[in-house]
């Protein structure tokens, strides 16, 4: 388990996270005291599914993964996170409070997380409601996101959602190389399916076809994309 660091963080973490856009430096440092940090080790968990603590968490350096069990160890990918992302703030938020409804699990070594306790970062808010008022457009914006998965796997074939979790990955995590654009997932072939919501051989077989289209090549935990707009219109198929 990750041993907290009890000094405060100096960087301005905040200003780097989605729901503090519109936080100004020097409201930022206010909350600097509060800041915990912790570093975790690749499949190290951060918090677990079930945990009722009220922490939000600031995603500093690495990826994280969010993931629910079933009763039977069954376990499904709900997405991935890097850096300058929120974690885990449903408990913070919501009046009843926990518990969490997933798991996050580190998916590199030295994965770095801050986190606020519910209580510092409410009487923060306290103090300048209009940044409540920002966050709530974000989290807003999370449930549009939300929905609109849900919509995918309604209406869209696992073709088309495939395609349009590579361009996904390939916005956030992409490195322009010499032959196209190099996406290094570091999901397992099983993880990869799951974030499409599909079994891995129905994946499988979407990923060869885009292959031997010439779409993708696959390279280990990584794809190397071609013809992006290919891709982009297979996703509105």
């Amino acid at each position: 388990m990750a041993k907290p660091n009890e000094m405060p963080d100096p960087d301005t973490t905040l200003l780097h996270t989605a729901l503090f856009t519109q936080v100004s430096p020097e409201q930022a440092k206010e909350l600097l005291p509060h800041l915990k940090r912790g570093v975790f080790s690749k499949n190290e968990f951060i918090f677990r599914e079930g945990d009722d603590d009220q922490r939000m968490y600031l995603l500093e350096g690495g990826r994280v993964k969010l993931i629910r069990e079933s009763h039977d160890s069954r376990v499904q990918l709900l997405s991935i996170h890097a850096y300058g992302e929120v974690l885990g703030e449903i408990p913070v938020f919501d009046p009843s409070g926990g518990p969490r409804t997933a798991s996050a699990v580190a998916m590199t070594n030295s994965t770095r997380v801050s986190w606020l306790e519910r209580e510092a970062l409410f009487s923060w808010l306290d103090k300048y409601p209009r940044v409540a008022v920002d966050m709530l457009q974000v989290l807003a914006n999370r449930m549009r996101a939300n929905n609109e998965r849900i919509s995918d796997l309604v209406f869209m074939d696992v073709p088309a959602r495939l395609a349009k979790t590579l361009l996904s990955l390939a916005t956030r995590f992409g490195e322009p190389v010499e032959a196209g654009l190099k996406v290094p997932h570091d999901l397992t072939q099983e993880e990869l399916a799951q974030l499409v919501g599909s079994s891995r051989e129905t994946v499988n077989k979407a990923l060869m076809d885009f292959s031997n289209r010439g779409w993708i090549a696959r390279e280990g935990r990584s794809i190397i994309i071609y013809k992006p707009g290919m891709l982009i219109r297979r996703s509105r198929r």
